[in-house]
């Protein structure tokens, strides 16, 4: 099912023509020729208005893919940020090694080739912002990971957390990546030391704010 009216997602996206350019379009022909599951244009503008909300300079990508959300973070946090991406793919880390220099963005950008849980936890500190793109099933697993590197003010986001509507859908048949969506959401949700809600673009996306 459509989370939003198709009509509207097609106004939102019409708002954003002025992003257009070379590099950028490159990426979405990809994705639309190859069916890759980019998160689009109008959930990658979302991501970077979130990220200069909080003032981010740290972020980290659990899944990366091609590097398409990493071009909105890497505009996000500038050349003086730090952004890791990570995608098990060694592809994968070419191309965005591609996309992102010719538009003028991988400036801030380390690559971790690998279980992106696993790279989240090699690294010290504390993040601005943490976003969860991996494997469904791996939700819960990569929110406890998550939720602990946070810090005060800043923000855990991730994809998919509607999953085409059958995250909400009473009487769904049970299906492991629904369930573990469920789960996800549920300890966020329960969690008193965010602040979260669901945003229903394009197939819902997570925000919470640390606020303790």
């Amino acid at each position: 099912m459509d989370i939003v009216d198709p009509r509207i997602e097609t106004y939102m996206a019409s708002r954003l023509s002025r992003f257009d350019e070379p590099v950028l379009l490159e990426m979405e022909e990809r994705a639309r020729e190859r069916g890759f599951p980019i998160v689009g244009r109008n959930c990658g503008v979302t991501l970077e208005v979130l990220a200069r909300g909080v003032g981010a300079r740290r972020i980290i990508e659990l899944g990366s893919g091609f590097g398409y959300s990493g071009y909105w973070h890497s505009r996000a946090v500038g050349p003086a940020g730090e952004l890791h991406l990570t995608d098990g793919d060694p592809a994968n880390e070419t191309s965005a090694r591609d996309y992102l220099g010719r538009a003028g963005l991988l400036a801030p950008v380390t690559f971790h080739v690998g279980d992106a849980v696993t790279a989240l936890q090699t690294l010290p500190g504390e993040f601005d912002v943490i976003y969860d793109d991996i494997d469904k099933d791996g939700y819960p697993a990569a929110w406890l990971a998550a939720c602990e590197r946070i810090r005060v003010g800043g923000l855990y986001i991730c994809d998919n957390v509607l999953w085409s509507g059958r995250v909400p859908a009473d009487g769904e048949t049970p299906d492991g990546v629904t369930d573990a969506i469920r789960e996800h959401n549920a300890l966020i949700a329960e969690d008193e030391r965010y602040v979260s809600t669901i945003v229903p673009t394009r197939d819902g996306v997570m925000v919470a704010v640390r606020i303790s």
